[in-house]
């Protein structure tokens, strides 16, 4: 863990490239989360089992809370939730473009790859938040880390389902084929990387990060039977990264989507999410 003569100060305290470093770890983990819950709802009621819908339900509500917690972080310097989701330019949104890519038409294969990838990813990197000097990201990792724990094993146990027959197996296949190339935008660097780095709001860099998340999905998906990648990642990696706000064809269509109801109804604002997570705090 971070010693407290490392930590850095609260929002009001920090220096104008502390809050840069600060700010850019937070759009990544706030847009994710946001972005991969609005496709997770997609499948609520597509499931192949009443047992599924509403495990993706679940984990379609911890993902818009665990956005929540980082979105109010950036609302302590002086953003709200209409500058932050409504009426912010689509190409302003940092997530993975991994997360944005629309599900293939009936296939629960993709929905648990994407979720496979993603939860592993996010594991990864709320492990080296453990030890972020920025305390208010550490009073939070706990929450996110626990839930995102079930969301990983749920992916899991359902891969080794589908991959128990042939059939399975290569739908498996064809999603993880589809999806990798993806999943690598998760490590994309944003121009405060070195900062984020070095100032240890997030001590690990994502170099090292995707280096042991290709190991360790690799390890699982060909123990179940599947051939996984092992080009260079700037050989497989899409174009649009997502990180740099650079985003493909799919995610004007989800934007378009998500803020329709708030356009028409001509607001200025919009309910939150989630309850106030401080607020939510101070009651228990």
């Amino acid at each position: 863990m971070t010693s407290n003569a490392d930590a850095l100060g609260g929002p009001d305290e920090l220096n104008d490239r502390e809050r840069a470093a600060v700010e850019a770890e937070l759009r990544c983990l706030a847009d994710d989360e946001f972005v991969v819950a609005e496709r997770y709802t997609e499948w609520q009621v597509r499931g192949p089992t009443l047992e599924s819908d509403i495990g993706i339900a679940n984990i379609a509500q911890d993902e818009l809370g665990h956005a929540r917690l980082w979105y109010d972080l950036l609302e302590d310097f002086g953003y709200d939730q209409v500058d932050l989701i409504w009426e912010r330019d689509p190409a302003d949104f940092r997530h993975s473009t991994l997360v944005e890519q629309p599900f293939e038409s009936g296939d629960w294969a993709d929905c648990i790859v994407r979720g496979y990838f993603y939860d592993t990813y996010e594991h990864l990197r709320l492990e080296s938040l453990e030890s972020t000097t920025y305390p208010r990201i550490a009073d939070r990792v706990g929450k996110v880390l626990g839930e995102e724990d079930y969301h990983r094993e749920h992916a899991q146990n359902w891969l080794e389902r589908l991959c128990e027959d042939s059939e399975g197996r290569r739908r498996v296949q064809e999603a993880v084929d589809r999806l990798f190339p993806y999943a690598l935008t998760l490590f994309a660097r944003t121009d405060h990387e070195e900062d984020i780095v070095d100032l240890g709001i997030r001590p690990d860099c994502l170099s090292e990060l995707r280096e042991e998340w290709r190991t360790i999905v690799s390890s699982f998906l060909t123990g179940l039977g599947i051939d996984v990648p092992v080009a260079d990642h700037d050989e497989l990696r899409p174009e649009a990264v997502g990180r740099d706000g650079t985003h493909t064809d799919a995610w004007q269509s989800l934007y378009n989507e998500f803020t329709f109801t708030y356009e028409q109804l001509d607001r200025s604002e919009a309910p939150a999410l989630m309850p106030d997570p401080d607020e939510a705090e101070s009651d228990v």
